[in-house]
């Protein structure tokens, strides 16, 4: 927004100290004047051998009195004027000094340097909160960027793969006549699924990103319920077993996000076990701090520096196991982000016999507030 200019804030700065001192000044002298006029006397015999004037033998002190103070006070109060700027702004200039340093780095980010970073020294007061909540914005805004610029990249090459491979096919279906036309339509569809699987991936993960959806009553324990059952074909058909518990988990968000979540969850805790005799335990627990939902499955040994990227888009882990159902790279992240929409917090934890931990923290309502 254009604005007309101003005075800056050190000009105003000044005045405001000067404008105060001389006040003070003002006020001080005025005691002063008060304190004379209470002590001295208005009219005084005239000493003998004096030479002032008088009238009738009598000296006029008072009003030679204001003769003699009015210049002098006059003089005391242009000196503290000329005082009080030149201290003002040199005190103003000391005072905003930090500013100077939050603005150079403001300007940096507007142009695109996020790296910059201000620092300001000395003890902790309002200008060094400020510089530093400053700081710690501009790291979350280069780790967004860096994940978004991450995230497009990925996203690209994610989406370009089916195209070629559906590009490639095509072509091998036009130089060759003779090529089983139902294996081409096959793999085309097998692609194209995937292709569908990763746009509508893409579609729920901007949708949880900018929270556009209505918030309503949930219970986290039915939505567990609800992905077990739907999933329990794919954990027969993997040979993993599913162990469900828990208690009733009032929550505040939307029913189809937080039910992609569990699904994610289970689906994810399934597919990534052992090839015989994998385990997965969903529970759901009430703590004071909000409801919980627990998905813990069994697995190959997984490493701590593996754990923390698996919640980044299309991360799948190369060290864990691949099989038809890896997925499109989205489930952990579509995770993540739905739960930082409904305010929770997700933490990713290695077990130690093998496998993964997953543990969704949300902000938990009272079950009584609904009657």
């Amino acid at each position: 927004m254009d604005r007309a200019p101003g005075l800056s804030v050190r000009l105003k700065l000044t005045f405001s100290y000067a404008g105060f001192l001389m006040v003070a000044g003002a006020l001080l002298l005025a005691a002063v004047w008060a304190f004379l006029l209470r002590y001295v006397p208005e009219r005084a015999l005239i000493v003998p051998g004096s030479t002032g004037t008088s009238t009738n033998g009598v000296f006029p002190v008072r009003s030679n009195l204001l003769h003699v103070f009015a210049p002098r006070a006059a003089a005391v109060l242009a000196l503290l004027l000329a005082f009080g700027l030149v201290g003002g702004w040199l005190l103003a200039g000391r005072m905003l000094a930090p500013l100077t340093s939050i603005t150079d780095a403001t300007r940096l980010a507007t142009s695109g340097s996020l790296a910059h970073r201000i620092r300001l020294p000395g003890r902790k007061d309002e200008f060094r909160e400020l510089a530093d909540a400053f700081d710690a914005m501009l790291a979350r805004l280069e780790a967004h960027v860096a994940e978004q610029r991450r995230f497009t990249a990925n996203a690209s090459h994610e989406l370009r793969t089916p195209l070629a491979i559906s590009k490639a096919l095509l072509d091998v279906a036009r130089t060759d006549p003779n090529h089983d036309v139902g294996e081409v339509i096959d793999r085309l569809h097998a692609v194209n699924a995937r292709a569908i699987d990763l746009t509508e991936a893409l579609l729920l993960l901007s949708r949880a990103e900018q929270r556009s959806f209505t918030r309503e009553p949930v219970d986290l324990s039915l939505m567990a319920e609800e992905a077990t059952e739907t999933l329990l074909p794919l954990a027969e058909e993997h040979g993993v077993t599913i162990e469900t518990r828990g208690d009733i988990t009032p929550t505040i968000g939307s029913p189809a996000l937080l039910l992609q979540l569990t699904t994610n969850l289970v689906q994810n805790a399934i597919v990534h076990n052992l090839p015989q005799h994998g385990i997965v335990w969903v529970n759901t627990s009430l703590r004071p701090t909000g409801v919980v939902l627990t998905v813990e499955n069994t697995g190959e040994p997984l490493t701590p520096r593996l754990v923390s990227t698996l919640t980044e888009p299309f991360q799948r882990g190369t060290e864990r196991i691949r099989t038809d159902h890896a997925g499109v790279g989205l489930g952990l992240a579509i995770v993540k982000t739905i739960t930082q929409a409904h305010d929770g917090t997700l933490t990713l934890t290695p077990r130690s016999a093998g496998g993964l931990r997953v543990t969704v923290e949300l902000p938990a309502t009272d079950p009584r507030s609904d009657r």
